[in-house]
């Protein structure tokens, strides 16, 4: 017996060597193999950055000159971060007359000459020199549509391939990524040789988002099937986590970064780790449209109209409702944005609901406030959404108090604003809140989510004074407007003026002035 164990594990160890040495046997090569192969993509990547840079080099000679490119594959679409671009561009052509400028764009069917001519019409933004456009044929890799799943993962690889087009189609001096495509960076500086800056609107991963999943809370960007699944949920955070690494590490590259907000610019420092070189610099709001509503006027029509109704309904019954109010006026509220799921139009409409509750009957009550919706659809999702909320007000009974106006031009939507008492804004985590600026300079008094831009930025105390409210569910909501209602014509005029004296921090001077130091370090070694 003894002996047949012995045998059994002598048989054993030997089945144990020879494992062993089979194992080294096909490691030895895999080692050998993989240092080839690694050593083989070092020799390719050299080579295309030789490649890349003799091209660069041969530009130069032709034109005589350093060139900054934007990286903008929506140039022509007319929103917030197209007015950057051309205000940044406007800016370096009118303090750097020998560099010439370059944009990337994706936009197809159209020349420069039409960009150009839109910027001005949208942004009255004419730009002092030409700049060349670079159009890209491949921007539908960067489309959020052309990756139903892993859509995070998706763009960013896309984003890496539009690069590639990007720089083989011009090598310039000075890269600027201004719509925040953090996977191009490492592109244009490790093989093109390139200085590069960026511009972060929003960061395309946050700690927020990580949190979200986490604590299983459904949001428009996290599915209620994975939210009520505990394996889905634990999967999402080790896909969040592996693509926060590899942005940090792409955004890392960059050797100028600028965000547009307070918000912004902690998630950067965190995910990027550069704080010795991010900066804020607010977007340019232009508010000058606004600005020539009178504030004044408001408040004394007001005064003149209590007047005139406590002549009409008696003095006793005048000092009843003049208690519970600053005035008798229709109260309009408004809410500026386009019909997008993060901008929780629910949550306002719901809020509202029970603002009437709270208010009541009568003619102070529910018949004096009418809440407003002013947005554009940019799609057919977008337009089955407004459905849905015009639905939901009719199972609230409110539908007769809300109305739905859709792509209005500009001059009804600033009629709407100066009719306004409140302007209403109630998205997560916006990352800056140009709409809420427009609505404080044009005199209504804001009344913004608790969150992102408009907590840490704009809906702040200016010079001591206060400028808004803030709130961040549907009873806080009710009773920030009940509140701001309550108030006299005389308190509210001193919000709204101090609201309107604070949006000089966004102008597209103090743009231009905070752009332009932020990138002295990189264009001062541009000029020859």
């Amino acid at each position: 017996m003894e002996g047949h164990d012995h045998n059994h594990h002598h048989h054993f160890s030997l089945c144990f060597c020879d494992l062993m040495r089979l194992l080294w046997s096909l490691l030895v090569p895999c080692v050998y193999l993989s240092l080839l192969l690694t050593l083989l993509m070092l020799l390719l990547l050299l080579g295309v950055r030789v490649w890349v840079q003799g091209r660069r080099k041969a530009r130069q000679a032709q034109d005589s000159g350093p060139a900054v490119a934007f990286f903008h594959p929506y140039c022509n679409a007319g929103g917030g971060g197209e007015r950057v671009l051309w205000c940044s561009l406007r800016s370096l052509m009118n303090r750097y007359p020998g560099v010439s400028f370059v944009v990337y764009t994706g936009d197809q069917g159209v020349t420069g000459e039409q960009i150009l001519e839109r910027a001005r019409q949208r942004f009255n933004i004419t730009l002092p020199r030409p700049v060349t456009f670079v159009f890209l044929r491949h921007r539908l890799l960067v489309e959020a549509g052309s990756y139903p799943h892993f859509t995070l993962l998706g763009q960013s690889a896309g984003s890496m391939f539009l690069g590639w087009e990007a720089l083989t189609a011009f090598v310039p001096d000075l890269y600027v990524d201004s719509m925040g495509y953090a996977f191009t960076l490492p592109i244009f500086r490790y093989l093109g040789g390139c200085k590069v800056a960026s511009y972060i609107h929003y960061p395309t991963v946050s700690t927020d988002m990580l949190s979200v999943v986490r604590e299983r809370n459904p949001r428009f960007n996290n599915a209620d099937f994975i939210s009520r699944n505990p394996a889905l949920s634990a999967l999402k955070v080790v896909y969040y986590c592996f693509f926060a690494l590899l942005y940090g590490l792409a955004g890392s590259c960059s050797d100028v970064i600028m965000v547009n907000s307070t918000w912004t610019l902690g998630h950067i420092l965190a995910l990027w780790r550069s704080p010795g070189c991010t900066s804020v610099v607010y977007p340019p709001c232009d508010v000058r449209a606004f600005l020539d509503i009178p504030l004044e006027e408001d408040d004394d029509e007001m005064e003149e109209g209590w007047e005139e109704v406590g002549r009409e309904l008696g003095s006793g019954e005048g000092e009843e409702e003049g208690s519970g109010g600053g005035d008798r006026k229709c109260h309009s509220i408004v809410s500026v944005g386009q019909f997008r799921p993060e901008k929780d139009h629910q949550l306002q409409i719901r809020a509202f609901c029970k603002l009437l509750d709270r208010r009541g009957d009568g003619p102070s009550g529910r018949e004096s406030l009418r809440l407003v919706l002013i947005g554009g659809c940019r799609n057919q999702e977008d337009e089955e959404r407004v459905l849905m909320l015009r639905g939901l007000c009719q199972e609230l009974g409110i539908s007769d108090r809300v109305d739905f106006k859709l792509n209005i031009p500009f001059e009804e939507l600033k009629q709407e604003l100066v009719d306004a008492t409140i302007g209403l804004h109630t998205m997560w985590n916006e990352h800056f809140g140009i709409g809420v600026v427009e609505c404080m300079a044009a005199g209504t008094i804001v009344l913004a989510h608790k969150s992102g831009g408009p907590k840490l930025d704009i809906v702040v105390p200016y010079e001591g004074r206060q400028t808004g409210f803030l709130a961040d569910s549907e009873d806080s909501y009710a009773a920030a407007m009940e509140t701001i209602l309550a108030l006299s014509p005389t308190a509210r005029l001193e919000i709204r003026r101090a609201a309107r004296d604070s949006v000089d921090r966004f102008s597209d001077q103090e743009f231009e002035v905070c752009f332009l130091s932020a990138m002295e370090p990189l264009m001062s070694n541009l000029e020859r």
